[in-house]
């Protein structure tokens, strides 16, 4: 399972227009356990791409990342991981958005 460590979110600008509603970019800083096969001693973040339109939330992107690198990993969330980032993502988006 992972723990999240830290966050940071900001809205994406579409300067042509061409998206309905508005998407923002969270960068989750993430620990993992050493025994998981996710683990790495540079560490991990996760960068989500949430979209927002007429009160519909939802991911529609996320990718993991390692930090020292900055190397994408070939690896998805497991739905339990993924539910959990899901749900402090719109947590944090409500406070954003305020």
């Amino acid at each position: 399972m992972l723990t999240i460590t830290g966050y940071s979110v900001e809205l994406i600008k579409d300067p042509f227009g061409i998206l309905t509603g508005e998407r923002y970019e969270f960068l989750v800083d993430i620990e993992v356990p050493e025994d998981d096969e996710l683990h790495s001693d540079k560490g991990l973040y996760v960068r989500a791409v949430y979209r927002v339109d007429e009160n519909k939330t939802e991911m529609i992107k996320h990718e993991i990342i390692e930090r020292e690198t900055e190397q994408i990993l070939d690896f998805e969330l497991e739905d339990e991981e993924a539910a959990v980032l899901d749900a402090f993502c719109k947590e944090k988006l409500i406070q954003a958005v305020e």
